[in-house]
């Protein structure tokens, strides 16, 4: 009974913050979606296509059920999966990242919970593990990487939030007096704690 409770509660949750990621990019331009938007290059449409890529190996290659979805051996990762190729549509890796859910939540669906799996790219003796472990891990790394892109899209247009139906509209001056006083704060820190 724990069992089924823990993995709908999981993958309900791997559902979600998949969702979360992936609503991150409506409204962006095509530009805005790709363009680095810190000092190593991170960008929200490269966050799509890393998030993708990581569930597809551990929800397909982990339990020998490799991902229909043309993936490049996991010895041979070069970052490229981090940001989109000029010949990369938003709609392909949109589209890869849905593909990829349906074969995830066919894994999902279709083991238990202790079904085992093996993971070459963890280190001795970590790489034999099961499902409930790839699953919280997958979700972890979702959520990280959801979290990043809370973070990029704010810098892009101030849109922030988990879901289109709970943003609200963007109030500049409360905003604005809000981090106002956050930096007064932390400089008044500052300046005590060189007094000290």
């Amino acid at each position: 009974m724990i069992d089924g409770f823990a993995k709908d509660n999981l993958h309900r949750r791997l559902r979600r913050d998949r969702e979360a990621l992936l609503w991150k990019l409506d409204g962006l331009s095509a530009y805005d979606a790709r363009r680095p938007l810190t000092a190593t290059g991170t960008n929200l449409l490269g966050l799509v296509k890393h998030v993708a890529t990581v569930e597809a190996r551990y929800f397909g290659e982990v339990f020998g059920r490799p991902s229909p979805e043309p993936l490049p051996r996991w010895q041979d990762s070069d970052g490229s999966d981090q940001w989109a190729a000029e010949d990369e549509t938003r709609d392909q890796i949109v589209g890869f990242c849905r593909r990829t859910w349906e074969h995830s939540d066919a894994t999902i669906n279709e083991l238990p919970l202790d079904a085992p799996g093996h993971v070459p790219w963890w280190p001795q003796p970590h790489t034999n593990t099961n499902l409930f472990a790839v699953m919280v891990h997958v979700l972890g790394e979702t959520n990280r990487h959801a979290g990043h892109a809370d973070i990029l899209r704010e810098r892009i247009d101030g849109r922030t939030g988990l879901r289109a139906e709970h943003e609200q509209q963007i109030d500049e001056a409360a905003r604005a007096a809000y981090c106002a006083k956050i930096e007064r704060t932390a400089r008044t820190a500052a300046l005590l704690k060189a007094e000290m």
